[in-house]
C-alpha cells in the first residue's frame, strides 16, 4: 500500500504523461476516424447547455473538469464568476472527500452591466465554459468574454478574458474552513460513526482549517494539511487489520491550490488582481501530495505552476481541445424521433435522452481519470445544501464506497470506448483492495481466497459502524455486525465479470494475466472454501443473502449467477493464456454450482432471488441479476420467459437512482418499456439544480452518478448488445421503431460499429475490422 501513496504526487507532476499512458490503450479508436469526426463534433454542439441569465446561487452551477479536478461554476446576479473546486483525492483528516476550495472572479467593468445581453454556454466539443455579455457601456459598444476550462493535460484551471474594452480582474479565495469546527452530526460511512452515541459520533469530529499561503510572490493560494488522521487506526484496530498497513493514507495528505496570472499582482493573502486590459488570464494550479508537509507541497505545486506557465497558452488550449475532440470521436449515439419535427429544439423525447447521455458522459470524463473511482453520491460536483453541515463538503452516505453503487457509472464505458476512465476503478478494487481482501480472508477464516465486502473505505477497510465497535479480538464471528450486507459478496464475481468485459473489448493480455486471472482465481477459491457441498456434490450457499433485500437465503441468485458467468468465461479463454492447473480448478468448481433458483408465479416459472429467500429489508431485484449484469438470460438466450416472468412479477419497480429496471427491459428486448423508463429518467434531474444532468438526490445525492450510469447503459443496450459468451453482436435488440439514430459504439475483440438507423432498419453500417460483420445479428 505504501508505494501507491508515495507515487500519488509523482503522477500529478507527470499529469500529461499519465494521461497519455492511459489513453494508449485506446489507440485503435482512430481506425474509423476521419470524415466522421468533423460531423460528430458539430452534432455534439446541439447538446451544449446554454443559459441567457446568471444563476441564483451555487444550485445554478455548471460542471467542467479534466478527470481529476472539477469545478461547479456559476455567474451571480452582480456578474461575479464563482466556482467550487473538487478533486478525486482531496481526502481530509476525517477521511471525508473535501472540496479543495472556492474562487470568486470579479471584473471591472462588471460582466453584467446595465442592459447587457448575457450568455453562458457549456461547449461540450472543447470542454470549455464560455461566458459573454454585450451591450452599451459608458456610451460605447462593449463586449466582455470569458473562457474557463480545466486543462485536460495539466492540473490547472484556466480563466481567460477577451473583451472590446479594458477589463480589470480580481480573484479572491473564499475559504469556509477557517477555524477548527466541530461537526454537529456525521453520517453513514464516516470513520467515527457510532449510532449508539449522540449525533452518531463515537467522539467529537473536528474539521481542521485550511491555511492561507503567506508569500511575497505574485500569487495567492491555500492548502489543507492533514496534521491528524481521525479514525484510520481506530477502525483498522477494531477489524484486526492494523498490522497490514505500513502507512496511513490520510495522515500528512496535503492538497490545495495556487492562483496566478501573467500580469497579476498580489493584493493581500487571499486576493489577486490584474491591470485593466482587453485580454487577461488567471490560472489556478491544483494539487495533492501524500505524504508531505506544507513546505514540500508548496514547492511541488510551485514547480507544477512553473512547468505549465512555460508552455505557450495557445498550445495548452489547442492540446486541451484535441483531447476533447478525440474523446467525442470515440463513440456517440444521436437519436431523433420520426414523429417530432421539433426534436432539434430540445422538446422531443429522443433529443432529451440523447442530450442526457452526452452530458452524463461529459461528467464521467470530467471526474473519471483521477486516483480513485467516481463517487456515486455526488462525484466531485457537490455544492452546499440547506441545513446540511460542512458546506460543499457534505454528501449523503459519506466518504465510503458501496460496490452496488460504485459499479454503475462504469457499466457503459467499454461500449463507449472510454477505457481510460475505468483505470481508477480497477486500480482500487483489483489492486490494493484485492491484496487486503486476500489477507483479511486468511486472517478471518484461516483459508486462502478473497472475499470482497460490499462497503469499504478507499484503502479497503469495512465502514467502522458497519463492522461494529466490538473489537476483532473478542469476537467469535469476525465478520461485520451490520446485517445489511453481512453475507453479500457478489462484488467479487461482478468485478471479475467487468474485468473480463474489459479484456474482451481491449485484448489487453497483460491485464488478463496480471489482474483478471489472479483476482478471479482467489474469488472462486473463497466461495469454494467457505461453502460446503451437500449430498449431491453441489455447494450449499448458506449463510447468504441476496444483495441488501433478502437477508436469509440459500443459493442467492447474484453470487450464483456471477460464479456461473465468470467460470464459463474463464474456461473459454485461449488455452495458451491459462494453465492446466487453473482450468482444472475452474472446471471442478463449475461442477459444484447448484442450479439457478426458480420460483412459481401466476405467469409460470421465473427466476428467483435464491433457492430459499426470507426476511425482505430493501427494494432491489436480485432475481434479475442473472439477466443483468451476468447475462445468462435475455436476447438471444434460451428460457427467456423465466426472466420475462421475473420482471413482470418483481416486488419493486422504478426508473430513478440506482434502480435497473430500464436495463432489464432492454436486455429482454422490451423496446417500448425501456424507452418509456429511459425518457422518464432523462427528464428527472434535481429540481433545485439548473444543470439538466445533475440528477438526484434520489436514494443517494446530487449529482447522482448511479442515475446517470443506468441511463447510459440502457441507451447503449437498446441499440447494441454484445453476448459475453460468444462473438455475437445484436443490433437494435430493444430499439423503438419511432426513433432514428446515428451511432458509433465499441464491441468485443477491438471492434467498432458505426451506422445509421432509419425507420427501424440499419443503413450505412461500417464495421471495423470487417471480419466481425459476420457476427452481427440484425433485428
Amino acid at each position: 500500500m505504501k508505494n501507491r501513496y508515495l507515487n500519488e504526487m509523482a503522477s500529478t507532476l507527470l499529469f500529461a504523461l499519465l494521461i497519455s499512458t492511459l489513453t494508449g490503450c485506446m489507440k485503435h479508436d482512430d481506425r474509423t476516424a476521419g470524415n466522421s469526426t468533423a460531423g460528430n463534433n458539430a452534432r455534439i454542439k446541439a447538446y451544449n447547455v446554454v443559459w441567457d441569465s446568471p444563476g441564483r446561487d451555487h444550485h445554478g452551477s455548471m460542471p467542467a473538469g479534466n478527470g481529476d479536478i472539477g469545478i461547479n461554476l456559476w455567474v451571480e446576479q452582480n456578474g461575479d464568476i464563482c466556482f467550487y473546486i473538487g478533486k478525486t483525492d482531496s481526502w481530509g483528516d476525517n477521511g471525508r472527500l473535501l472540496k479543495v476550495g472556492k474562487i470568486r472572479v470579479t471584473s471591472e467593468p462588471a460582466l453584467l452591466f446595465t442592459d447587457a445581453v448575457f450568455r453562458q454556454e457549456l461547449d461540450l466539443e472543447t470542454g470549455t465554459i464560455q461566458i459573454s455579455s454585450h451591450g452599451t457601456y459608458g456610451g460605447q459598444q462593449a463586449d466582455i468574454h470569458f473562457s474557463i476550462w480545466v486543462d485536460a493535460n495539466h492540473p490547472v484551471i484556466h480563466i481567460s478574458q477577451n473583451s472590446s474594452v479594458p477589463v480589470k480582474l480580481r480573484a479572491t479565495a473564499e475559504l469556509w474552513r477557517t477555524a477548527p469546527s466541530p461537526l454537529p452530526e456525521i453520517g453513514t460511512s464516516d470513520l467515527l460513526e457510532d449510532r449508539s452515541k449522540p449525533g452518531s459520533m463515537h467522539e467529537p469530529v473536528i474539521v481542521e482549517p485550511d491555511s492561507v499561503i503567506r508569500s511575497s510572490g505574485n500569487y495567492i493560494g491555500w492548502y489543507h494539511h492533514n496534521k491528524k488522521s481521525a479514525g484510520f487506526d481506530v477502525t483498522n484496530a477494531l477489524q484486526g487489520l492494523s498490522e497490514y498497513y505500513q502507512e496511513d493514507p490520510i495522515l500528512h495528505r496535503t492538497f490545495g491550490a495556487i492562483v496566478s496570472g501573467p500580469d497579476a499582482v498580489r493584493v493581500n493573502d487571499t486576493t489577486l488582481r490584474t491591470n485593466p486590459a482587453k485580454t487577461g488570464r488567471l490560472n489556478v494550479c491544483v494539487s495533492t501530495l501524500h505524504p508531505a508537509d506544507p513546505g514540500q507541497w508548496l514547492a511541488a505545486t510551485e514547480e507544477l505552476m512553473t512547468q505549465t506557465d512555460a508552455i505557450p497558452f495557445e498550445q495548452l488550449y489547442r492540446e486541451h481541445k484535441q483531447w476533447w475532440n478525440r474523446f467525442w470521436d470515440r463513440s456517440w449515439i444521436y437519436a431523433t424521433s420520426l414523429s417530432d419535427t421539433t426534436a432539434s429544439t430540445g422538446k422531443g423525447d429522443a433529443f432529451v435522452v440523447s442530450r442526457a447521455y452526452a452530458l452524463q458522459r461529459f461528467i464521467d470524463a470530467s471526474a473519471g481519470r483521477g486516483h480513485y473511482p467516481i463517487k456515486f453520491n455526488g462525484s466531485i460536483f457537490t455544492v452546499p445544501y440547506p441545513d446540511k453541515p460542512g458546506n460543499a463538503d457534505y454528501r449523503r452516505w459519506g466518504p465510503g464506497y458501496w460496490w452496488q453503487n460504485t459499479r454503475l457509472p462504469y457499466l457503459s464505458m467499454c461500449a463507449a470506448g472510454d477505457y481510460d476512465l475505468m483505470q481508477p476503478f480497477f486500480n482500487m478494487y483489483a489492486g490494493e483492495v484485492f491484496k487486503l481482501n486476500r489477507y483479511r480472508t486468511k486472517k478471518y477464516f484461516g483459508f486462502e481466497g478473497a472475499y470482497f465486502p460490499e462497503c469499504i473505505y478507499f484503502w479497503g477497510s469495512v465502514f467502522t459502524s458497519t463492522y461494529g465497535w466490538t473489537p476483532y479480538e473478542v469476537r467469535t464471528d469476525k465478520l461485520q455486525q451490520s446485517g445489511y450486507h453481512k453475507w453479500e459478496w457478489v462484488s467479487g464475481p461482478e468485478l471479475v465479470f467487468m474485468m473480463l468485459d474489459y479484456y474482451d473489448y481491449t485484448g489487453d493480455r497483460d491485464f488478463l494475466e496480471q489482474k483478471i486471472i489472479p483476482v478471479a482465481s482467489e474469488v472462486i477459491r473463497f466461495f469454494d472454501n467457505f461453502y460446503k457441498t451437500g449430498d449431491d456434490g453441489k455447494l450449499v450457499m448458506h449463510p447468504s443473502q441476496a444483495v441488501e433485500t433478502w437477508w436469509d437465503c440459500t443459493n442467492p441468485m447474484p453470487e450464483l449467477a456471477g460464479l456461473y458467468g465468470i467460470t464459463r468465461r474463464l474456461l473459454a479463454l485461449p488455452e495458451d493464456l491459462t494453465t492446466d492447473q487453473e482450468r482444472q480448478f475452474w472446471t471442478t468448481f463449475f461442477t459444484k454450482l447448484p442450479a439457478i433458483p426458480l420460483r412459481e408465479t401466476p405467469s409460470g416459472k421465473a427466476l428467483a432471488p435464491a433457492s430459499r429467500f426470507e426476511d425482505k429489508r430493501n427494494v432491489e431485484n436480485p432475481e434479475l441479476y442473472a439477466l443483468f449484469p451476468f447475462r445468462l438470460y435475455g436476447v438471444g438466450n434460451p428460457d427467456m420467459e423465466l426472466a420475462m416472468n421475473a420482471l413482470e412479477h418483481r416486488w419493486d419497480k422504478g426508473d430513478f437512482g440506482w434502480r435497473q429496471d430500464d436495463i432489464f427491459m432492454a436486455y429482454l428486448g422490451l423496446a417500448e418499456q425501456a424507452r418509456d423508463n429511459l425518457v422518464n429518467r432523462s427528464k428527472n434531474f434535481d429540481k433545485n439544480a439548473r444543470f439538466p444532468a445533475f440528477w438526484g438526490p434520489n436514494y443517494d445525492w446530487t449529482p447522482d452518478q448511479d442515475h446517470g450510469g443506468v441511463l447510459m447503459k440502457t441507451f447503449q443496450s437498446m441499440l447494441m448488445q454484445a453476448d459475453p459468451y460468444s462473438r455475437k453482436i445484436y443490433l437494435l435488440p430493444a430499439w423503438p421503431g419511432t426513433w432514428d439514430a446515428d451511432f458509433k459504439l465499441h464491441a468485443p475483440y477491438q471492434t467498432i460499429i458505426e451506422g445509421k438507423v432509419r425507420n427501424g432498419t440499419i443503413e450505412k453500417l461500417h464495421v471495423t475490422p470487417a471480419s466481425r460483420r459476420k457476427d452481427i445479428i440484425m433485428p
